[in-house]
């Protein structure tokens, strides 16, 4: 009774729908999650408007409600933060799953060591959009995968090493996601798995890509306006140095706010300096940010001695048989 018990408590997957707004959209993927549902998975629904479950499936599905007019990533932590299982999934409202989509990913997990995997995001011809993304020194956020073709030719080894999965569509330790509280909103929808990167990259544990875990995209988040968009940028930047080297991604950093600048003229470029200098003028509001990746990167450190400490330490010699005069001669039985 006691491990029944155990089970329903903890189960070893959480699959979050994220919902803004679009009921139908989360209908979509509920519809794709139910078909395809892995054995011992609970469904968290986190919703950001009303929802009347027409279909009843409350049995099924827990909903979790968010504020009205919630984004998509304060949407994410309501379900993360109701979510139950060791390895959370998030899957937002409009994208699919499809057959077998967690068996590889709650594989990954299972052997130890992993924070994060990727799945591939496919189209309904099952042509690769993305598998995660990279974040440069200087801040950027750039699409990995995109030009890979069909999923079937996906070689991992032959792709950028992704930083992290796409906020829509990511399976992540549960470990990680409490000790950084979720999902930051500081860098707004558009980065907030950015932001998420820099602490995977000091937590220690490992992103892997999985091709054979595949969903199929929906709709993307918008692009926020110049100024907002610069204004996230740089808190970023300055939210994430601290995983890295400082003196190269101060470099780095620069000529991305250069480029950025420069991508968004010619009428966008003055806001998006504006946006950035606010957002460097918001230096001490990252100082907890600091203090939380430095305390990931120190945990991470502390069980990597551990480790070495276990298998580099000595072990204790056995002694050695005695040694007889004159052997007793062996007897043949009769």
């Amino acid at each position: 009774m006691s491990d029944t018990f155990d089970l329903v408590r903890s189960p070893r997957l959480s699959i979050v729908i994220p919902t803004p707004a679009d009921t139908t959209a989360m209908e979509e993927t509920l519809v794709s999650v139910l078909e395809h549902r892995p054995d011992d998975c609970e469904i968290v629904v986190a919703l950001g408007c009303e929802y009347a479950d027409p279909w009843n499936i409350r049995e099924e599905v827990r909903f979790v409600q968010a504020p009205p007019g919630s984004s998509l990533t304060a949407c994410t932590n309501i379900g993360v933060a109701a979510a139950k299982g060791r390895v959370v999934h998030v899957l937002a409202a409009g994208w699919r799953a499809t057959d077998g989509w967690t068996d590889g990913p709650l594989a990954h997990f299972a052997r130890g060591g992993v924070a994060a995997v990727v799945p591939l995001v496919v189209t309904d011809e099952n042509r690769v959009v993305a598998a995660g993304f990279r974040t440069t020194r200087g801040g950027r956020r750039i699409a990995v995968g995109g030009s890979s073709g069909s999923a079937a030719n996906f070689d991992a080894s032959r792709t950028t090493r992704p930083s992290a999965p796409l906020l829509e569509a990511g399976f992540w330790s549960a470990d990680l996601l409490a000790a950084t509280a979720g999902f930051s909103t500081e860098c707004g929808d558009w980065l907030a798995d950015a932001d998420m990167a820099a602490a995977l990259a000091c937590c220690g544990g490992e992103v892997v890509v999985d091709p054979e875990s595949r969903v199929i995209g929906g709709p993307m988040r918008s692009r926020p306006t110049p100024f907002t968009a610069g204004l996230q940028a740089e808190r970023l930047f300055w939210r994430s140095l601290t995983a890295g080297t400082m003196l190269p991604a101060l470099v780095a950093h620069g000529f991305e706010a250069l480029r950025s600048g420069l991508a968004a003229a010619p009428l966008g470029t003055v806001p998006m300096l504006v946006g950035r200098l606010v957002g460097l003028l918001q230096l001490g509001d990252h100082a907890r940010r600091a203090r939380q990746l430095a305390a990931l990167r120190q945990t991470a450190d502390h069980t990597a001695d551990e480790r070495t400490l276990r298998i580099d330490e000595a072990h204790e010699r056995l002694a050695r048989p005695h040694r007889q005069s004159s052997p007793a001669p062996l007897k043949r039985s009769a």
